[in-house]
């Protein structure tokens, strides 16, 4: 009897004695299973309930009858799949934990990720994680499939597109040919040892196009990529310039020479920036934002399908707006030589880089040039053609950097994480191929941007908490005690510590990177850092940003691509105008998507307290807190769809150097393997602890180090490897290395990007 039979079986004799509720003795067991499922022989209900009586579900009763046992502990919660095939499951209330519950093998191919259920707790798996069965499916919440059709003899089966599902789903009359990419409806669920079965509804293309992954990433992510009808009427009845009407009561700003930083592929143009010292000492800033409140007026059209989407999805080649083009390219965008409305940030900021005084109104500008991080940077160098592009602006941007410059010595004062991330982005071919991988250069052009942005968002974060107004704020939590302890663990294997004792402060994460910036262990350490931290959220309590050292923060400068900026705006221009805002749920957006984004108990923000915030909570906080929490999750999706695809694009491209060696540094260390990172590629792949070389390599989970047992030789994060590809696997976004054996020859080969 398989495995998958005596699962299936012990389920069918549990669910009989939960029906009858009464003791049964074993030929009444044996009469309801066959009456209710299907025929079983004396043996097979004999080893079920063998299992049952082992695992604690079920106990004896008088007269040698059987019952459900009163001591099994029975859990409700979620079904979450991994890239690595194995399926978890998620108790209620548990949201932001590591998963610790795993269900059996055998039962992972009956339940969809995010299906509601009941389990029972068994035992320990063996791998410091607790398993649980199966025994009730409380809601599906999959109704449509990604994935590529197969035939196998016969029959069609669909293959995920999302590795985390192992469900084997069949197709009814499949209209597709093996090969295509495809989104199909489920027309029966999973359950023990029956497949799913799935109805082929469009037929996307072929799944080895590039140009059709997109196109799976947006079905599969729930992405909404057409906007309506009447959204698209509303935004082409606006007219393509600013109207004399939109000017009333507007600061006129025309006169004052406001420019636009950005990169070469930008397309639309939130912010515009002006700069001059002061005779007292110290600079006034002005951050204009697109004013797209003034023309998204809420419960719009344009305002459901920006709120349907939340955030603009980049990726390579395509962009999904958040706004129709007619305002993100045209009527909101900050382009050269245009009238524009904007909501300014007007700022004195002293010497010492911090801020003295600043007013929030609404102004007219007309941005006197659309200048790039790379002009702006060769400028700044000092380098002609730079200057020669910037032209009669240079002086402004000088006094940008000068203002840039104290702010960021007040930064390093504020004791804030200055983490310098390696950010590549992908350059393709017009079929959307990889051609190459290229780090992306982040310099003090870049970083003059990001210091103006985080003084008009610290100053509306500020304004909404001075006016005891509603909104939402980025909410940015320190470690959890769990993350605390591991980090605390790695770091040691670097020779270093972390100061702070339970409650470490930013300033304490800051001394640790400076005293491995500039060595080889800097981007080792920095990710370490980075992992141990939550992710931020939107939320309307004032929590405090830990990685930025702020009391309070919130995201004001990107309205055209983020509906929580879009929220603050109309909070900020009520205040203004002296109204109250009231913000509204318009789209019926699935609850399930916003578990993990809530408040959690025991913050570790910077800021109030959770307790604090919640004396303050006004009439429409409920309303405040969900949209936060769609808007979390919304970035959340974005960001996986963005990656998902990325990932596959980097598996494309690597199937071409199978059999190739190159030079990696480990950025990763999990028990059963490292990641590394290809020095020249940028692309990270895994090497399993068998194929880490000649030797035996022993786990040390307290330095999530591998030594081997003979040569002594540690392998840990920042370890540099000579690697093989030998693997790519499309379908679950992996890439397989195998070290190169240090004995053998050394000089691996070392591949420049378009080579």
């Amino acid at each position: 009897m398989s495995a998958s039979q005596l699962s299936q079986t012990a389920y069918e004799i549990e669910t009989v004695l939960g029906r009858a509720g009464t003791p049964l003795a074993l030929d009444e067991i044996l009469s309801l299973v066959r009456d209710q499922f299907q025929s079983r022989s004396r043996e097979e209900i004999s080893a079920g309930l063998s299992r049952l009586l082992e695992d604690g579900v079920a106990a004896e009763a008088d007269g040698g009858a059987y019952r459900l046992s009163a001591s099994a502990e029975w859990m409700a919660g979620t079904v979450a799949g991994t890239r690595s095939g194995r399926v978890f499951f998620d108790p209620d209330g548990a949201e932001g934990r590591e998963p610790s519950y795993v269900f059996p093998q055998e039962q992972a191919e009956s339940v969809f990720p995010g299906d509601r259920v009941r389990v029972v707790k068994l035992g320990p798996d063996g791998r410091s994680r607790v398993l649980v069965s199966l025994r009730e499916v409380l809601e599906h919440n999959t109704r449509e499939i990604v994935g590529t059709v197969e035939q196998r003899g016969k029959d069609y089966w669909l293959r995920p597109a999302d590795c985390r599902i192992r469900v084997p789903v069949r197709l009814s009359g499949a209209p597709a040919v093996p090969g295509q990419a495809v989104v199909a409806a489920v027309i029966a669920q999973p359950s023990i040892g029956a497949p799913a079965r799935a109805q082929v509804k469009e037929i996307l293309g072929s799944a080895d196009d590039s140009s059709v992954e997109i196109e799976m990433a947006v079905r599969r992510f729930g992405l909404p990529a057409q906007f309506s009808a009447e959204a698209l009427e509303q935004a082409r009845a606006l007219p393509d310039h600013v109207l004399r009407r939109d000017c009333a009561r507007r600061v006129d700003l025309r006169d004052i020479a406001f420019v636009t930083i950005d990169g070469e592929d930008a397309r639309d143009f939130d912010d515009a920036v002006w700069c001059a010292p002061l005779k007292a000492g110290g600079w006034r800033l002005l951050v204009a934002i697109a004013d797209v409140s003034w023309y998204v007026r809420p419960g719009s059209a344009i305002d459901r399908a920006a709120q349907e989407r939340l955030t603009s999805v980049y990726f390579p080649r395509r962009v999904i707006p958040m706004l129709p083009v007619e305002l993100s390219n045209g009527l909101c965008s900050l382009n050269p030589d245009v009238d524009r409305c904007t909501l300014v940030c007007d700022a004195v900021i002293t010497p010492e880089g911090r801020v003295k005084a600043y007013q929030f109104y609404h102004g007219l500008i007309h941005s006197h040039a659309r200048l790039t991080y790379t002009q702006v940077w060769s400028a700044l160098k000092g380098e002609k053609e730079g200057r020669d592009a910037l032209g009669a602006v240079l002086p402004d941007v000088q006094n940008l950097y000068a203002l840039y410059k104290a702010l960021a010595a007040e930064r390093a004062r504020r004791g804030a994480i200055s983490f310098e991330s390696r950010e590549t982005f992908v350059q393709t071919d017009e079929q959307g191929r990889i051609t190459a991988i290229l780090p992306r250069e982040h310099n003090d052009a870049h970083r003059l941007i990001e210091e103006a942005m985080l003084v008009a968002n610290t100053c509306a974060a500020d304004f909404l908490v001075r006016r005891r107004a509603e909104g939402l704020f980025r909410v940015h939590e320190g470690p959890t005690p769990e993350k605390l302890e591991q980090l605390r663990a790695l770091l040691s294997g670097f020779g270093l510590s972390l100061g702070g004792g339970d409650k470490p402060a930013p300033a304490d994460y800051e001394a640790v990177m400076r005293q491995v910036r500039g060595t080889p262990d800097e981007a080792a350490v920095q990710t370490a850092l980075l992992r141990s931290m939550q992710r931020a959220v939107y939320l309307p309590d004032e929590l405090g940003h830990f990685g930025l050292a702020y009391e309070y923060y919130t995201h004001f400068t990107s309205p055209i691509r983020r509906y929580p900026d879009l929220l603050v705006h109309r909070a900020i221009h009520s205040i203004l105008t002296r109204r109250r805002y009231r913000p509204e749920v318009l789209v019926d957006w699935p609850e399930a998507a916003e578990q993990g984004f809530a408040a959690r108990p025991g913050s570790h923000g910077v800021g109030q307290s959770a307790a604090q915030a919640a004396a303050k909570k006004g009439p429409m906080y409920k309303t405040w807190a969900r949209l936060g929490r769609m808007c979390s999750a919304a970035e959340r999706r974005a960001d996986e769809a963005s990656l998902d695809v990325t990932a596959w694009l980097k598996c494309r491209y690597m199937e071409d150097y199978r059999g190739e060696t190159f030079e990696g540094t480990v950025s990763a260390v999990t028990p059963s393997g490292v990641y590394v990172t290809l020095n020249d590629l940028f692309v990270e792949g895994y090497v399993h602890v068998s194929n880490l070389g000649w030797d035996y390599y022993v786990f040390d989970e307290s330095k999530s180090t591998f030594e081997g047992s003979s040569s002594g030789e540690v392998i840990r994060c920042g370890t540099p490897l000579s690697v093989i590809v030998s693997g790519v696997d499309l379908d679950s976004r992996s890439i397989e290395f195998m070290r190169r054996d240090p004995g053998r020859r050394k000089g691996a080969r070392r591949l420049r990007n378009g080579s």
